[in-house]
């Protein structure tokens, strides 16, 4: 028979501190950085379903480093969420360490600050952020392998102390198992009890020993993590603002963007970049600032320069000598046949006329010339372009139609609408502002377009004085008979024409087609001023 090697008492004692941990609640190791709902992450999912570019840089990642998915998602989440929030790094997984430093660095520097205000709240900005950090993500994984390695080794002897732990217990359990009536185990029992303890002494010390060393190789690799984390989050900064700028440019809104899919936004992103007017985005964007300024200092029905005295009924206007006939009764039927015949004595004023009320019509010249380049390397194309999508904007603001007329030969017309009632489509936007179609030059053909559709919209709606801005670069003669036409439409619907002569000034000049056409006619040879044609936003 065996003999006994002390009580159960004893052994207790000696594998007190194990069961103690087995005993005390293990603290939950997490391997995501970010504090998460569900609906974030539901987010999340839906974005990397929606997204290829997300879908190829994880693939890539995960064949080449663990984890990598779950910094992927860190990185969105950070950038997505209103008011994003990090675990403690006592909270985390041994192996998620790395992919820790990595966000924390992200989020507490200032240029994610910067890039966060881009990103809140909007899950494709959120996803173009995180491509933008793919490559520098990418590095980072790389500089940092070793540390790596050192967290999954530190990761590894944590289970292993977990587990010699766990076999104390056990071990501990079967001497209570073997113990007789008096309280003795058997020397076997306690035996395998005492090498347990000793196993998990052990492999506590080398976890601590490798977790130490993961915590050092960390410490050290961190100021590396924190300069790599500040540059990748300027470089998506800026381009995070570059797509806002180049979306606000093109009168894109926040609202639009809310009802477009990830598809149809990645696809608009991607034209708006790519477009034949895409290196124009800030003259664009200029243009309109310049034009909603200009709409917010004009003074509508403005009294002008006192010229004279005329005719007329507008009591407004009337002179004080037509006032003292209604001061005598035996005079106030005469005031009264006066003003019923409009012949009260009127002050006359000079001054801009009051905005018109029917379509804002912009023809703009796409003939060859129009390629042209002026100073700073503004084409003429791009000019007009600008300005007529300022145009489509005032059209919007004062709750007006719009249409644009591109023209270059008399054969060569192009019409686009935008009716007052019917959001401006972006795509449709787009198309008017990149097509072109080279040739010659023709007035007859977008004007004689202009006045039928200014003379359709008064037969159908009764609303006349609308306003047509031509904007081209070239001279061409009109027929005598169409130009008698031409003046009648003008008298009959009330329109007015502006002309724009784009580094042409010739075009311009006194005893020119352009000046026998237009009511307003003005020479812009410096295309990198938009404030040269601020007046025209003044009075369409």
């Amino acid at each position: 028979m065996g003999g006994t090697a002390g009580g159960l008492d004893e052994l207790a004692g000696e594998a007190a501190e194990w069961l103690g941990r087995l005993s005390a609640a293990a603290p939950e190791r997490h391997t995501a950085a970010v504090v998460a709902d569900r609906f974030d992450r539901i987010t999340w999912r839906d974005t990397f379903a929606q997204s290829a570019g997300l879908r190829d840089v994880a693939e890539e990642l995960n064949g080449r480093h663990d984890h990598a998915a779950d910094l992927l998602t860190d990185a969105f989440l950070a950038a997505y969420q209103v008011h994003p929030r990090l675990r403690e790094r006592a909270e985390m997984d041994p192996s998620r360490l790395v992919n820790h430093q990595v966000i924390s660095s992200l989020v507490e520097s200032a240029e994610f600050a910067e890039l966060h205000r881009e990103t809140a709240g909007d899950p494709y900005a959120a996803a173009m952020a995180v491509l933008a950090q793919a490559a520098a993500l990418r590095t980072m994984l790389e500089r940092f392998r070793d540390t790596q390695e050192q967290a999954e080794r530190a990761r590894a002897a944590q289970r292993d102390a977990d587990g010699a732990a766990t076999a104390v217990h056990e071990a501990l359990q079967r001497a209570a198992d073997d113990t007789d009536g008096a309280g003795a185990v058997p020397a076997p029992a306690a035996e395998a009890v005492r090498r347990a303890v000793a196993a998990a002494r052990a492999a506590d010390a080398a976890a601590r020993r490798v977790g130490g060393a993961a915590a050092r190789a960390l410490a050290v690799a961190a100021p590396g993590v924190r300069v790599a984390a500040r540059n990748v989050a300027a470089k998506a900064a800026e381009a995070a603002r570059e797509e806002a700028a180049l979306l606000r440019a093109w009168g894109v809104g926040p609202g639009e963007l809310e009802r477009m899919s990830f598809a149809q936004r990645a696809r608009l992103a991607e034209r708006l970049r790519t477009g034949r007017l895409a290196r124009w985005a800030e003259l664009i964007g200029r243009f309109r600032q310049m034009a909603s300024g200009e709409r917010a200092r004009r003074v509508e029905n403005a009294t002008g320069e006192l010229v004279g005295v005329t005719l007329g009924n507008d009591l407004s206007r009337v002179v004080p000598a037509e006032l003292v006939n209604l001061g005598l009764p035996e005079l106030r039927a005469v005031f009264a046949v006066r003003y019923a015949a409009g012949e009260l004595m009127l002050y006359d004023n000079r001054g801009e006329r009051a905005t018109g009320r029917g379509a804002i019509i912009a023809c703009v010249d796409t003939s060859h010339s129009m390629y042209e380049a002026g100073p700073g390397g503004v084409t003429r194309e791009a000019w007009a372009k600008a300005c007529a999508l300022a145009l489509l904007d005032q059209a919007r603001h004062a709750g007006r139609d719009f249409v644009g007329i591109l023209f270059s030969s008399a054969d060569r017309v192009r019409v686009f609408r935008f009716p007052a009632g019917q959001p401006a489509d972006v795509a449709r936007t787009l198309d008017f502002a990149e097509t072109f179609l080279g040739g010659g030059t023709s007035y007859q053909a977008p004007l004689t377009a202009a006045g039928e559709l200014l003379e359709e919209e008064f037969d159908d709606a009764a609303r006349a004085r609308g306003d047509i801005v031509l904007i081209t670069d070239d001279e061409c003669g009109v027929t005598e008979e169409w130009l008698r036409g031409w003046h009648d439409a003008k008298r009959s619907l009330g329109f007015r024409l502006f002309g724009v002569a784009v580094g042409a000034p010739r075009a311009a000049e006194a005893g020119s087609v352009l000046e026998a056409l237009c009511d307003n006619l003005r020479s812009v040879e410096d295309l990198t001023d938009v404030h040269a044609a601020a007046d025209l936003f003044r009075v369409v």
